[in-house]
């Protein structure tokens, strides 16, 4: 009997605040860059990426390319797209 599998899309679990919020902390945790700007293309997909762009002041394509997991987003970037989401990059101590 063959193994049937399907895709895992985290961004079909990204149903409220709370589970992004959960999933960007654990992103910011881990520490690759590559993996947190991932997940903040992740988060943008679960709320549409087309608005978050426009909200953000860069277009859909940008948003894609540099959000997806070998991303590479500058800080500029990074921080307009995370205050499209409704979030904001602060620091903490180790």
């Amino acid at each position: 009997m063959a193994i049937e599998t399907t895709v895992w899309d985290p961004a079909d679990r990204l149903k409220t605040r709370e589970d992004e919020l959960a999933y960007l902390e654990a992103a910011f945790e881990d520490g690759d860059p590559a993996l947190i700007a991932a997940a903040f293309g992740d988060v943008a997909r679960a709320r549409g990426k087309s608005k978050v762009a426009q909200d953000a002041g860069i277009s859909r394509d940008a948003l894609y390319k540099t959000f997806k997991h070998n991303g590479n987003p500058t800080l500029a970037s990074l921080t307009k797209v995370a205050a499209a989401l409704g979030y904001r990059l602060t620091i903490a101590t180790a």
